[in-house]
C-alpha cells in the first residue's frame, strides 16, 4: 500500500494549465458565493462606530436579513466578482515564483513564504480599486449612513439598480478623491494581505504535514488538505486582523491625521483593542488563497 504520510507538493511543471485555470475560476467563484455574506458582515462590523448598529456577527446577520433580505447580504457582489481576474494573477504569480525560488532554496517554507507575499503584491495592485467600490456598496443600507458615500436613489427596492449604484459610487469617488481615491488604503492592503498570504501557505503545508502523521495512512490527501486550509486561514486571519481593521476604515471613512495615535491614548486604548479584534471571527471566512485541491485536479496527465 502506498505510504500517504508524505504529501506530494504539486509544482508548476506538474499542472495541466487548462484545467488549472478552469477549476481555479470555478472554485474561486464557489468560495466567493459561500463566504461573501461574512465578508459584508465583517466590513460593517469594522466600520461601525462602537456598537451603534450591530452587537456582533450573529446580530448583524439577523438585522441585515430582516432589513434587506438575502440580497442585502450580497450587496456589491457583482462588482466583487471582477476580483476573479486578480485571483488568477495571484495563483499564476505564486506558482511561477515558487519555481523561481526553487533554484535558490529547496525549503518548502521559504518557497511558500516568498511566493505568497509576491502573489499578494500583484493581486492587490489589481484588487484594491475593485475592493474600494465593492466596500462602499456593502455600506449601503436603509436608515443611518455608514460609509463616506450614499447611493442616490431608493434602497427600498425601486430606484437605481445594481450597476446603477456602482456607477453612482464611482462618480462620487472621482468627485471626492480623483483617481487616487480608487487606491485609497493601498498601502494598508499590502500590509494586510502580503503578510496574510505569506503566512497562510507555510501554515497550510505545516498543518497538512502534521495531520498526515496524526491520521491513518488510509486517510485521503484531499481530506487533510480540506482541513489544513481553514486552519491556516484562521491562523493567518488572527495574526493580520488588526491591520485589516485599519485597511477597511481607511477605505471607507474620511481620514483624520490624529486618528491612529489618538485611538490608543488613555481610555481609548481599550476601545482600540476592541477595534483591532472586531470582525476577527468573520475574517476567517475571508477568501483564502486557492487551496491545493484545484492543483490536484489540474495535475497532468488528464483524468
Amino acid at each position: 500500500m502506498e505510504d500517504k504520510r508524505n504529501i506530494q507538493i504539486i509544482e508548476w511543471e506538474h499542472l495541466d494549465k487548462k484545467k488549472f485555470y478552469v477549476f481555479g475560476v470555478a472554485m474561486t467563484m464557489m468560495i466567493r458565493v459561500s463566504v461573501y455574506p461574512f465578508t459584508l458582515i465583517r466590513t460593517r462590523l469594522q466600520v461601525q462606530k462602537g456598537r451603534s448598529l450591530y452587537h456582533g456577527t450573529f446580530d448583524a446577520f439577523i438585522k441585515i436579513l430582516r432589513a434587506d433580505g438575502v440580497t442585502g447580504l450580497y450587496r456589491g457582489f457583482l462588482v466583487n466578482t471582477f476580483t476573479l481576474i486578480s485571483g488568477q494573477c495571484y495563483v499564476t504569480t505564486y506558482e511561477l515564483t515558487r519555481k523561481f525560488v526553487a533554484d535558490y532554496s529547496q525549503s518548502n517554507t521559504v518557497k511558500s513564504l516568498v511566493a505568497g507575499g509576491s502573489a499578494s503584491l500583484v493581486a492587490q495592485s489589481i484588487t484594491v480599486p475593485i475592493d474600494v467600490v465593492s466596500q462602499h456598496l456593502m455600506m449601503q443600507r436603509k436608515g443611518e449612513k455608514m460609509g463616506r458615500f450614499q447611493v442616490r436613489g431608493n434602497l427600498e427596492g425601486q430606484g437605481v439598480v445594481a450597476f446603477g449604484q456602482t456607477k453612482d459610487i464611482i462618480r462620487q469617488i472621482l468627485r471626492a478623491d480623483g483617481l487616487r481615491g480608487f487606491y485609497r488604503g493601498y498601502v494598508a492592503s499590502l500590509l494586510t494581505y502580503i503578510p496574510n498570504s505569506a503566512v497562510w501557505w507555510p501554515f497550510y503545508h505545516f498543518y497538512a504535514e502534521q495531520l498526515s502523521h496524526l491520521c491513518p495512512k488510509e486517510c485521503p490527501h484531499i481530506v487533510l488538505q480540506a482541513v489544513s486550509g481553514p486552519l491556516a486561514a484562521a491562523t493567518a486571519s488572527v495574526l493580520t486582523n488588526p491591520m485589516d481593521v485599519i485597511r477597511t476604515r481607511v477605505q471607507n471613512q474620511p481620514l483624520t491625521p490624529v486618528w491612529l495615535p489618538t485611538c490608543t491614548r488613555g481610555r481609548g486604548r481599550a476601545r482600540a483593542r476592541a477595534r483591532r479584534s472586531r470582525g476577527a471571527l468573520t475574517a476567517v471566512g475571508r477568501d483564502p488563497p486557492p487551496v491545493d485541491f484545484c492543483r490536484l485536479k489540474a495535475r497532468a496527465p488528464s483524468f
